[in-house]
């Protein structure tokens, strides 16, 4: 699961997407219920809040810091009460960033992973999308969460996030977020369910800029654990 990317600079959103940035764009390292940019239906830009917020909710973010919506399972999208009515809808959006963040514990520490594209291209991430009317001030909100999928069998996702020891690796459950290509935003922004649907699948290993990934392979060897 994400739970920091950094924003594309101006420049690469507005050549790789087509848009025009709205007033106040920064290119800042986005956490969970700090503002972001999403691109709606028609590859409209704005700015929202990483958190998705509840229907009826009382305030911008959950009570409980332990409780985070920047992120929304696949598998559980159409039925949570946070995401379902807004997956109804088809609200769904693009999050274009820079990189974002994954720790990798295969050295017995975090090492944390910046995921680029190996292109230099800025990401177009596949999220979801809601408004929320703050009942003291009568503000709009929006919201958004990227949505994850299992990557248990990929060669270099699998990789990261701490394993569970008391289950096999295939039951690992490791996150991944979904990558859309140019190709896939008119389906993903536009489309039924079944068409976005057809478009959560796991990016290729080569993808992926593999800066990160030969490091923590020297650090084994050094280690002797490679």
């Amino acid at each position: 699961m994400c739970n920091l990317y950094q924003m594309a600079p101006r420049d690469h959103v507005e050549r790789y997407f087509r848009v025009l940035l709205p007033e106040g764009y920064r290119e800042l390292a986005v956490g969970p219920y700090n503002q972001g940019l999403i691109l709606q239906a028609g590859l409209q830009a704005r700015l929202a809040q990483w958190g998705m917020i509840a229907p009826g909710g009382r305030t911008r973010r959950p009570e409980s810091r332990a409780i985070l919506t920047n992120n929304a399972r696949a598998e559980s999208i159409a039925s949570r009460p946070t995401y379902r009515d807004a997956w109804r809808r088809g609200q769904r959006c693009l999050i274009p960033c820079a990189w974002y963040q994954e720790p990798n514990w295969e050295t017995g520490k975090n090492i944390w992973w910046r995921m680029r594209r190996a292109d230099g291209a800025p990401w177009a991430l596949g999220g979801i999308w809601s408004e929320w009317t703050d009942p003291a001030s009568g503000e709009i909100v929006p919201s958004y969460s990227m949505i994850t999928i299992n990557c248990d069998d990929h060669p270099l996702l699998a990789r990261l996030h701490r394993p569970d020891p008391k289950l096999p690796a295939e039951a690992q459950d490791k996150r991944s977020v979904v990558v859309l290509e140019p190709g896939d935003w008119p389906a993903w922004l536009d489309g039924d369910e079944a068409s976005a649907r057809a478009l959560m699948t796991v990016p290729p290993a080569d993808r992926f800029d593999p800066t990160d990934a030969i490091a923590t392979d020297q650090r084994l060897r050094d280690l002797g654990l490679g």
